[in-house]
């Protein structure tokens, strides 16, 4: 796929518009999200300071929600990691794909494993977006400008939220966690342009009410895997395609 270069002129910029891009939408929906989940914490029982971790380390809504759900039922330590191990395998795919875009040959493989650590939806989604048109080295400062303030930014919700339950109403909090979704819908819908975008999210619509029904408990991922199959199989079949021509 062809990209249309986009110079931002130096890292220092790369970085300042990657920080204008994030403290924008993206932490207004983030923001509104950690506070919810800050919320669930409290009504969990645990102290902020659990919160502030699972933020700080895990930083992905899906993994923490079910860490706070196992948690209330008293599941085991071991239980607990299975199962956000498996929600947020996802991010990995993510990663290895974002890699080779801001990966640059004069900044230490160190700094690459640091920085994966904040590879989320949001983030990903971001830096796909731009960072394929940007000069090599302005890409991974870009990323940083835009992942590192909205992470902190979390942070700071997350905080503000243990502290809601008792201001707002419970449904008002918990509806909160829900913002996210609806977000990461939204964004890959502006860039509907993408090859195989639009065949995965239309046969997700499609397919996940019907896997739902068959199997409840394994219709996300048969619904995910197929559909990103045939969508990952269309997009090259019309790449090479277009190669040919």
């Amino acid at each position: 796929m062809q990209h249309t270069p986009v110079d931002l002129g130096s890292k220092r910029a790369a970085y300042i518009q990657g920080a204008k891009d994030a403290l924008a939408i993206p932490a207004l929906i983030l923001g509104s999200t950690y506070m919810g989940f800050g919320a669930l914490v409290s009504e969990t029982g645990l102290e902020v300071w659990h919160a502030l971790i699972s933020t700080a380390v895990n930083w992905a809504i899906p993994g923490q929600i079910a860490t706070m759900e196992l948690y209330a039922i008293n599941a085991s330590l071991f239980a607990i990691a299975a199962a956000v191990a498996l929600i947020n395998c996802r991010l990995m795919p993510m990663t290895i794909v974002l890699m080779p875009f801001i990966r640059n040959k004069t900044t230490p493989k160190i700094v690459y494993y640091f920085m994966s650590n904040f590879i989320a939806v949001t983030g990903w989604a971001a830096a796909m977006k731009l960072c394929p048109k940007l000069p090599e080295e302005q890409r991974l400062p870009y990323f940083t400008g835009f992942v590192i303030p909205l992470w902190s930014i979390c942070m700071l919700a997350t905080f503000a939220g243990y502290h809601l339950p008792g201001v707002l109403p419970a449904e008002v909090t918990m509806g909160l966690v829900f913002l996210n979704p609806v977000y990461f819908m939204l964004v890959f819908l502006a860039d509907f342009t993408q090859p195989g975008r639009p065949t995965a999210l239309i046969l997700g619509a499609i397919l996940g009410p019907l896997t739902f029904l068959v199997s409840p408990n394994w219709s996300l991922l048969i619904t995910g895997l197929f559909a990103g199959t045939v969508a990952f199989l269309i997009s090259e079949h019309r790449l090479k395609k277009a190669q040919s021509q």
